[in-house]
């Protein structure tokens, strides 16, 4: 199986969200399932990848120019996929995962689980998309999301969308479930 996580590149965040990304990274590689990430250091980007590489996971980092050219390139892969930018990025990310985890992060974080979202709505992929709410961090989305659901801005019934989960027991369930 193949694993795409998307989740925080940076290295000041409280050492517990460093924690889940071993643990997470870790488990990856104990399962023999292929991670891909955007091929960068820092944060849990670096914790997973690590992990998942010690572990035996097949680690692919996605990378465009700007982010080798700040000096962030991984050096843990086994498969290096340069693009042109940032969209290209996620979309290849998307196409060749199996499963899309959204690990506690920030914008970019945000941007590619909206991502995988609506382009799974419009019928581009139909893959199973899991954010881990650790501690409530994607409270305050699940309240906006649940908003748009009430309004209307988003139907009821859902092509796609992201799955929920609060501890890493329950996302490892899931997945080792999934009917591929």
């Amino acid at each position: 199986m193949r694993i795409a996580v998307y989740c925080s590149a940076k290295d000041a965040i409280p050492e517990e969200y460093l924690q889940l990304g071993d643990a997470l990274g870790r488990w990856i590689g104990e399962h023999g399932y292929t991670l891909l990430y955007g091929g960068a250091t820092g944060g849990l980007m670096t914790r997973v990848s690590d992990a998942a590489k010690t572990a035996g996971a097949f680690v692919v980092g996605v990378i465009p120019p700007r982010i080798i050219a700040a000096g962030r390139q991984a050096e843990n892969c086994d498969n290096l996929i340069m693009v042109a930018n940032m969209s290209e990025r996620k979309q290849i990310i998307r196409s060749n995962s199996d499963v899309i985890v959204c690990l506690p992060g920030s914008y970019g974080t945000l941007d590619e689980m909206m991502d995988a979202t609506s382009s799974g709505i419009v019928g581009e992929h139909h893959k199973p998309i899991y954010a881990l709410n650790y501690k409530g961090f994607y409270e305050p989305l699940k309240q906006q999301i649940k908003l748009m659901e009430q309004l209307r801005f988003i139907p009821a019934q859902q092509s796609c969308k992201p799955f929920f989960v609060d501890t890493l027991e329950e996302l490892y369930e899931k997945i080792i479930n999934l009917k591929l």
